[in-house]
């Protein structure tokens, strides 16, 4: 695709082990969204990485991407269990983003960066959810 860009993961910060389909499932049930399969193919390998400053602009704002959010099946076992797209969701999203804002990723401001299913439910735009 034209403009698009490979972002450098730090292989090391990959959170396992990685969830299962089942796991999967049961979140996207719970979310009331269907995941796409380029999206599902880069978390199901790269689950809550971290990446190297990857800046990217939006709205006429640079970003730098932190890491992106992980899915695990106990958020208390996890160090990381803050960065779980539901503990992300749960703490912005009442009353602001509702199942079709799903946040993927933190930036370094705080920021996140969300898949949005309002407009299209089988191809999501992506936005910035700003604190």
């Amino acid at each position: 695709m034209k403009g698009e860009k490979k972002v450098k993961i730090k292989r090391d910060t990959v959170v396992k082990p990685l969830f299962s389909e089942g796991l999967i499932k049961k979140h996207e049930k719970f979310w009331r969204l269907t995941l796409l399969n380029s999206f599902l193919n880069f978390i199901k390998e790269n689950n809550g990485v971290k990446v190297e400053e990857e800046a990217f602009e939006c709205n006429n704002s640079c970003y730098v991407i932190e890491r992106f959010l992980c899915i695990v099946d106990d958020i208390e076992t996890y160090s990381i269990g803050n960065y779980d797209i539901d503990v992300v969701f749960s703490q912005i999203g009442e009353g602001l983003l509702g199942a079709e804002l799903l946040p993927i990723a933190s930036t370094f401001t705080g920021d996140f960066v969300c898949l949005d299913f309002r407009t299209d439910q089988n191809t999501p735009s992506v936005c910035i959810w700003s604190h």
